[in-house]
C-alpha cells in the first residue's frame, strides 16, 4: 500500500546523487547492444581478418569457435556469450576493434567503386566501337582479336538472353588491366584476389 506520508519524509536531495552517477539501465542496454552487434560483425568477417584483430585471446577464441558452429541453437548460445566476452575489453580495446572494422568498410567501399567503374567501361565497349580503339590505344599488349571477339559474343548473349559468360571474361581483363602496371608482379596480384573473393564467397 502507497505511504501517505511518502515525499514528507524530509530526505535530502543529496542522498541519492551518488545514485545518478551510474549509467542508467536503458543506457548500459544500449551499450551491451552494441557490443554484442560488434561481436555479430566480427563474427560474420573471414577468420584471417578475425586474427588480425587486436583483442584478447580468450574474446578472439569465442569469435573463432562462434563461426565453426553450424547448429542454430548451438551458435544463437555461442553469439550470447561472445557478447559476454565482449563485454570484459575495456573502453580502449572496443575503440581499436571498432576502427579496425571501420577500415574494412572504407577499403569495401573503394573497391565496391572501382568495380562499378570497371562495369561502366564494359558496357561502354559494348555500345561505343571508339571506347575499343581508346582502350588499345592505352594498352597495346591487348588481343585486338580476342576483345572483338568478346564483344561481339556479349553482345549476343544480351541480344538473346544467354549466360553472360564473354560479358564476365570482358569484366575479367579490364579487372587485369587495372591491377597490371608492372608485369608479372600485377599477375601474382590478382590471382592472389581472385583466391580472396572466393574465400569470401
Amino acid at each position: 500500500m502507497p505511504n501517505p506520508n511518502r515525499g514528507s519524509c524530509g530526505y535530502q536531495s543529496n542522498e541519492f546523487e551518488q545514485e545518478y552517477d551510474r549509467p542508467s539501465k536503458s543506457q548500459l542496454k544500449r551499450e551491451m547492444t552494441a557490443l554484442q552487434k560488434l561481436g555479430q560483425e566480427l563474427v560474420e568477417q573471414p577468420r584471417d581478418r578475425v586474427k588480425r584483430v587486436p583483442m584478447p585471446e580468450d574474446v578472439r577464441d569465442a569469435i573463432l569457435e562462434c563461426q565453426q558452429i553450424t547448429n542454430h541453437e548451438g551458435r544463437r548460445r555461442q553469439m550470447q556469450y561472445v557478447g559476454k566476452k565482449m563485454r570484459t575489453l575495456d573502453e580502449e580495446e572496443v575503440a581499436l576493434i571498432q576502427k579496425t572494422i571501420d577500415s574494412w568498410k572504407g577499403a569495401s567501399k573503394s573497391e565496391t567503386a572501382a568495380m562499378h567503374a570497371l562495369e561502366r567501361k564494359r558496357d561502354k565497349l559494348l555500345t561505343d566501337d571508339n571506347t575499343l580503339t581508346e582502350l588499345l590505344a592505352e594498352h597495346p599488349e591487348l588481343d585486338v582479336q580476342q576483345l572483338r571477339t568478346l564483344i561481339r559474343n556479349a553482345r549476343k548473349e544480351q541480344a538473346e538472353n544467354k549466360p553472360p559468360k564473354a560479358y564476365r571474361e570482358i569484366f575479367q581483363i579490364l579487372k587485369q588491366l587495372q591491377k597490371a602496371p608492372s608485369g608479372d608482379q600485377a599477375d601474382d596480384d590478382y590471382s592472389d584476389d581472385e583466391e580472396q573473393d572466393e574465400d569470401h564467397e
